[in-house]
């Protein structure tokens, strides 16, 4: 029999070394023929009918390991947009109910204790006196007799002329007062607002901001 050619032999010793890559790989098995004019034939297949068999077995190539994949990051959030700034906070102010002295009307002050100021006496009411007896015929000429003088008494005449000292009286406004008048003043300043010119706008501005942060206080 002829030896193998060395093209044959080199492929052979190929297969063989290969048995040492891995010793727990899957093997395969390998035919080797021989045909009846010496050639030597390698396959995976048995040999034909008049050919000379030997097999080997020949360990599997091993597969190539994938690169580890990198660990995923969950993506970052989508940044969300950030919540509407609120108005900055400012203390309720101390806000009283005041009575005026003149005509008994109430109006909203910061000041509890307003300075007096004077009055024309007739219009508090004290003396209700006809005119024809304020300035009648026997009256002097500020409109008060002699005797009524010497009396001591407040005449018409006085009622007519003088002015008396007088002051508004004040009390202090709970929170739920104050939180209603602060809201009125808000709804006024708001119709002023939407009525202004441009040149107009500045001061109401500032008195809205303003407002705002003092309701921040009042709850819903």
């Amino acid at each position: 029999m002829r030896r193998p050619p060395f093209p044959i032999l080199l492929g052979l010793g190929l297969l063989f070394a290969g048995l040492t890559w891995c010793a727990n790989a899957a093997a395969t098995t390998i035919y080797e023929c021989t045909t009846a004019d010496g050639r030597v034939i390698y396959q995976d297949t048995p040999c034909g009918a008049g050919q000379q068999q030997r097999t080997m077995q020949v360990a599997d190539a091993p597969a190539a390991s994938r690169p580890a994949a990198p660990p995923t990051s969950e993506a970052p959030p989508e940044p969300t947009a950030p919540p509407p700034a609120r108005a900055p906070s400012a203390p309720l102010p101390l806000m009283y109910t005041c009575v005026r002295a003149t005509d008994g009307k109430t109006y909203l002050s910061d000041n509890g204790n307003p300075p007096p100021y004077q009055a024309p006496y007739g219009v508090l009411g004290a003396e209700q006196l006809p005119l024809s007896d304020v300035y009648g015929p026997d009256r002097g000429a500020a409109g008060i007799s002699a005797p009524e003088a010497n009396r001591g008494r407040v005449t018409s005449g006085m009622v007519a002329n003088d002015y008396v000292w007088v002051q508004d009286q004040c009390r202090e406004m709970d929170v739920e007062e104050t939180c209603q008048a602060l809201q009125d003043a808000y709804d006024q300043n708001e119709h002023k607002l939407g009525n202004a010119f441009k040149s107009q706008r500045p001061p109401l501005e500032k008195r809205e901001a303003q407002l705002q942060a003092q309701l921040t206080n009042c709850g819903d």
